[in-house]
């Protein structure tokens, strides 16, 4: 083979290497034709206009990204790079993204973003959180001038002026927008002075079009507010205007002024709250203040209450009747002693050895123990006889007789 001459192999790969290197990113227009998805999850299809025509190739990871659904006929944009496929001597389109050319680039990245946090779950209903019925201190994340911060303010002022507010003044629309607010969200997550933490935060400005709102649809306004410890109120333009941070914050309000009412109480309302609680609580104790009378009046009168108190009394009157008692018990015991002791003197008499010996009888003594046998006497024995009235000194001059 000469020199000049290159294979189709080599003729093929020159060609891919200078074209993938002078288009390695192109946007297209085109309508849609021959689309068709294969059963791998990838999808193949042909972009046209009225003069030409390029194959296309949608891998099945970017397809699972695209928030449209393509058919023949479609007009769209696809953004990607082109590539030169060898077996078949042919370039085309590797797409990166398609969008719908008809309804405009913002709405495309609007659909793709909402797509996207949905997946992600901003917008779940059980992750919003309640906002605090009274709170003291509110963030508000706005424009510091125009009719938005005033408005507000006459309502917080009107419905409940002992709140503080706050302010972190942004811009509301232009390419740096949406850095601008997220930065205040994330301010009064974690302010620099502890106090300046509010208990709730409002991001709100007016009306305008889609492109003027365009920074509230931004990914990084949105996970501010999904990262929020505060719960959020969204307030973006008039009630029929609907944005991304509207819906992955706390409360959605269609106005600013809305807005304000949502986040405070009425001062009003909250006074006549306070009032009729307190009548009810006054009508509660006084309720309860009256049953307790009744029940202390039932319980006083009852016999178990007034049991030892009617013991007490008769134990009082048996005290009053004792020294009587005693009295008679004492003279009863005294008389009782008296004759018996009577008595026993009189036993006593009875039993007296002197009676005896007054009838003509006599004791005989020995050596200081009555004798009673004659045979404990001997002749010349000393002796004393007793008499009733008494004493002699005797000796024995004879034997007794036995």
């Amino acid at each position: 083979m000469s020199r000049n001459e290159l294979s189709v192999s080599e003729l093929t790969m020159q060609i891919k290497n200078e074209l993938e290197s002078l288009f390695p990113l192109v946007r297209v227009k085109g309508e849609i034709s021959n689309f068709k998805r294969h059963s791998s999850g990838h999808s193949y299809l042909t972009l046209k206009d009225e003069q030409a025509q390029i194959p296309a190739v949608i891998w099945k990871n970017t397809g699972s990204r695209i928030g449209i659904k393509l058919q023949d006929g479609m007009e769209v944009i696809a953004e990607g790079r082109l590539e030169v496929y060898p077996p078949a001597g042919k370039y085309q389109l590797i797409c990166s993204s398609i969008t719908d050319a008809g309804k405009g680039q913002l709405q495309q990245t609007f659909a793709l973003l909402l797509q996207k946090l949905a997946k992600a779950g901003y917008f779940n209903p059980e992750r919003k959180r309640k906002l605090p019925p009274i709170p003291e201190t509110i963030g508000i994340v706005t424009s510091p001038t125009g009719a938005v911060i005033e408005d507000m303010g006459k309502v917080i002022e009107r419905r409940f002026p002992a709140v503080r507010m706050l302010l972190y003044p942004v811009k509301v629309q232009g390419g740096d927008a949406a850095l601008d607010i997220s930065r205040g969200i994330n301010y009064f997550n974690n302010p620099a002075d502890p106090q300046h933490k509010p208990d709730v935060l409002i991001i709100a400005r007016g009306g305008g079009s889609m492109e003027d709102l365009q920074p509230f649809n931004e990914e990084i306004v949105a996970d501010a507010i999904f990262r929020s410890s505060i719960p959020v109120i969204s307030a973006i333009g008039h009630e029929t205007d609907i944005t991304i941070a509207d819906m992955v914050a706390d409360l959605r309000a269609g106005t600013p002024s809305i807005a304000a009412e949502l986040a405070v109480p009425d001062r009003l309302d909250l006074i006549k709250t306070v009032e009729n609680n307190q009548i009810r609580q006054n009508s509660s104790i006084s309720s309860k203040l009256e049953g307790a009378q009744i029940e202390t009046n039932s319980l006083i009168n009852s016999y178990a209450f007034n049991r030892p108190l009617i013991q007490l009394q008769q134990i009082t009157g048996k005290l009053d009747e004792l020294p009587e008692l005693l009295a008679r018990s004492v003279k009863m015991k005294w008389t009782q002693n008296a004759s018996a002791f009577a008595a026993a003197n009189q036993h006593l008499a009875l039993l007296d050895y002197r009676k005896t010996l007054e009838r003509g009888y006599a004791l005989v003594k020995k050596e200081g123990r009555f004798v009673t046998r004659s045979s404990k006497l001997k002749p010349a024995d000393k002796t004393e006889l007793i008499f009733h009235d008494g004493s002699v000194e005797v000796s024995v001059s004879g034997k007794p007789e036995h």
